[in-house]
């Protein structure tokens, strides 16, 4: 406790600036805030300082001890169903290091001086010493941003009455700074989140979706300039972590391409084929053909840059707490911005580390995948006779994987249960029973109603 208190007085103090988190309702380990403030009005055109502060996991997590070791082991937290396994201890996740309303915690922070354009001025990286004001969830941000808040709700949520005001703001300049990036080339495929009610043992009893809002591409972009931001203050010639996106499988891509012109014609046509499809299957099956055609993002010391953002310098700063490649980036910002020394890493050894740590993501990424795929079969297990629509989300040689409508659970139809009567391709609008499901291999067996 005392190093920390001699450590708050060798930061730049930000308590006294408005600041507030926004993250998922359950969450609770907050490792990103943004602070607002209007530093001048004249002439109808305002500046605004605006921070971007990330909890500083690199003071208490040192280089070589046990709790670092243990951390880059895991790589990155892993958010299964039903539990988190964290990267770091509990202690650090959910209480020191996290950005938890009326507490000084330090941050290591990238503080903006913008217009009302969305172009940076100015920034500067520096260590900070900040007191978040509110703890907002998505749905509350959002109605914020929506004015769907009273007065009085946003007095009590906000000791400095200033929520409305910056919220507002924020999602004005991130809406300017999206719109730019799509116009460079930057992809646009958003998924909603399939999540679960689960009863008192854990038992699924309801599958719902949460779709991006306003709120949470407000988040988003200002993580995104703060992560291109660090990323191109580093400079280039000195090993550094990169986050970098390779281009896509031309290939594949033209696969896409090619069976976006197929439907574009049986469309035209009017065709039969045309009117036996799902119009939220052909879109979803056009967008896992787009996915599947796009390299994996991986870390490594050279830089390629990142094709799906459209980025020419990009890393991982704003989630130390999760993933251990954003220690390490904080780790070289305190060697190679803020002490000024011409430090060299060893770049071999940083690659090898880049590496495991793209190979604990893809792990984690899997684990996950697989976590909701017994979920689903859990929840189908309850749902066996029934006969629901989907639609033709896979093609192999032993059957089609069909992807019901609503609950979007994916399941099989053998080739032994389709016989030769009919060809099928993606986006075709189906009826299923539902016949079998073994939970333990997370299988869901259809049959054509």
């Amino acid at each position: 406790m005392i190093i920390e208190q001699l450590e708050i007085l060798r930061r730049r103090d930000m308590r006294d600036v408005f600041t507030f988190t926004i993250d998922p309702a359950d969450a609770k380990d907050f490792d990103d805030a943004l602070s607002f403030a209007v530093v001048n009005e004249e002439d109808q055109s305002p500046i605004y300082q605006i921070g971007v502060h990330i909890a500083d996991v690199s003071f208490y997590v040192r280089p070589g001890t046990k709790v670092d070791d243990e951390a880059y082991q895991r790589g990155t937290s892993v958010y299964l169903v039903d539990r988190v396994l964290p990267m770091l201890p509990e202690e650090l996740c959910n209480n020191k290091c996290s950005l938890r309303p009326g507490e000084d915690k330090l941050c290591m922070s990238v503080v903006f001086t913008m217009d009302d354009h969305a172009r940076v001025i100015k920034y500067k990286v520096c260590r900070t010493v900040i007191r978040s004001d509110a703890r907002l969830n998505y749905d509350q941000a959002q109605d914020i941003i929506m004015a769907n808040q009273t007065d009085e709700t946003l007095t009590r949520e906000n000791r400095n009455g200033l929520i409305s005001e910056a919220l507002r703001t924020l999602n004005h300049l991130a809406q300017l700074m999206r719109a730019e990036r799509l116009a460079n080339g930057a992809l646009a495929i958003e998924q909603d989140e399939m999540r679960f009610k689960l009863d008192e043992k854990g038992h699924p009893t309801e599958i719902y979706f949460e779709s991006p809002n306003e709120a949470h591409h407000l988040i988003e972009e200002f993580m995104l300039l703060a992560n291109k931001t660090i990323a191109k203050a580093v400079g280039s010639g000195r090993p550094f972590v990169y986050r970098v996106h390779d281009l896509p499988d031309s290939e594949k891509l033209d696969e896409v391409e090619a069976f976006k012109s197929k439907i574009k014609n049986q469309k035209s046509k009017r065709t039969s084929r045309y009117s036996g499809k799902s119009a939220e299957g052909l879109r979803r099956a056009i967008e896992m053909l787009t996915i599947r055609a796009q390299a994996k993002a991986v870390y490594s010391t050279y830089n390629i840059g990142h094709y799906g953002l459209a980025f020419t310098h990009y890393t991982h700063f704003t989630s130390p707490i999760r993933r251990y490649p954003d220690l390490m980036v904080h780790r070289l910002v305190e060697k190679y911005i803020l002490t000024g020394k011409k430090v060299e890493m060893n770049r071999e050894e940083m690659e090898m580390m880049c590496e495991h740590c793209s190979a604990c993501e893809q792990a984690a990424a899997q684990a996950e995948r697989d976590s909701v795929k017994m979920y689903q079969a859990l929840w189908m297990n309850d749902h066996i006779g029934e006969i629901h629509t989907g639609y033709v989300s896979g093609i192999t040689d032993f059957g089609l994987f069909i992807q019901l409508d609503g609950n979007r659970c994916e399941g099989l139809i053998h080739i032994s249960k389709i016989g030769d009567i009919k060809r099928y391709q993606l986006g075709d609008q189906v009826t299923v029973k539902v016949v079998q499901v073994d939970v333990n291999r997370s299988q869901i067996d259809f049959e054509f109603a």
